[in-house]
């Protein structure tokens, strides 16, 4: 179990690899050396490589060639015939070393729901550390429902509650928030599908699926998932349906990013959506 120390040393781990993260951001073109980038955190060049790689699974020149404005570039670069990107999604394969993405199954609320704010629902939350921070996690008796990065409780109690004005929260741990978190620590494909219980129109539920779609380890553009939803002019609001999305992580929008290949905002903020995509490439290809 795991105590309220060893939470807080989590959250400290954290802080530190964001801010090395918003330092190599800042300076990926000069390919900061390990002494550098230690540097910035207040730590040894040693203890920081050690504490980096316990956290990522990879070395910290690693992750930054994973992050660089040119890797995440490469990523966007298409075959003149057919990306594989375009083939990943057209078959709706995913990495097989971590959780299978199309193992998560999205099932909407009714419209009657949709409209009251949860109205009737009843809804069991509580929160949780994971290697990005804390995260609150929420489900019916349907599937999660709600899942965000937020360190302050009081703040995530009330984004919670203005998200479903109507429904009964009760703080609860159960198996099927615990089921959630195996994103970060699974190696193999669940026997059973997490499900999701979401709120949302016909559009954002049908941007949300195709997220589902983009392989772990890979990234898209907003113009490409526009296109990947047969809306090619719907780039915008395919952008704004990403940014409606009730559940981090599960539902992977940190993996669309500009077409110049900037990794752009995050509601959950910026620098963990660059650690996100950084971790996500650590695991797929160490």
């Amino acid at each position: 179990m795991q105590t309220s120390s060893d939470h807080t040393q989590s959250s400290l781990d954290f802080e530190r690899i964001a801010a090395a993260i918003r330092f190599i951001n800042a300076h990926f073109q000069e390919q900061p050396d390990l002494e550098t980038i230690a540097e910035q955190v207040h730590m040894s060049p040693f203890h920081f490589q050690r504490m980096f790689t316990e956290w990522a699974g990879i070395s910290p020149k690693k992750f930054l060639q994973y992050i660089s404005l040119n890797y995440a570039k490469s990523l966007l670069k298409e075959d003149p015939a057919q990306s594989l990107l375009d083939v990943s999604f057209a078959t709706g394969l995913s990495s097989s070393s971590r959780l299978h993405d199309l193992f998560i199954k999205i099932e909407g609320m009714s419209p009657a729901v949709y409209k009251s704010g949860g109205n009737q629902l009843h809804i069991e939350f509580d929160f949780y550390p994971t290697p990005f921070g804390q995260v609150i996690i929420a489900n019916t008796d349907i599937g999660i429902c709600y899942m965000a990065f937020e360190e302050n409780w009081e703040k995530a109690m009330s984004k919670l509650q203005a998200y479903f004005p109507h429904a009964t929260l009760v703080m609860k741990k159960n198996t099927v928030q615990q089921s959630a978190l195996s994103v970060f620590t699974s190696d193999t494909v669940p026997e059973t599908p997490i499900h999701l219980h979401l709120k949302g129109t016909a559009f954002q539920l049908k941007v949300w699926e195709a997220l589902l779609k983009i392989p772990m380890g890979t990234v898209s553009t907003y113009g490409k998932l526009a296109q990947n939803i047969d809306q090619p002019k719907a780039a915008r609001a395919v952008g704004t349906a990403i940014g409606s999305n009730p559940v981090a992580f599960l539902i992977p929008c940190h993996r669309v990013i500009q077409s110049s290949g900037h990794f752009g905002g995050y509601m959950w903020d910026p620098v963990r959506k660059t650690a996100l995509i950084g971790w996500e490439q650590a695991q797929v290809h160490q």
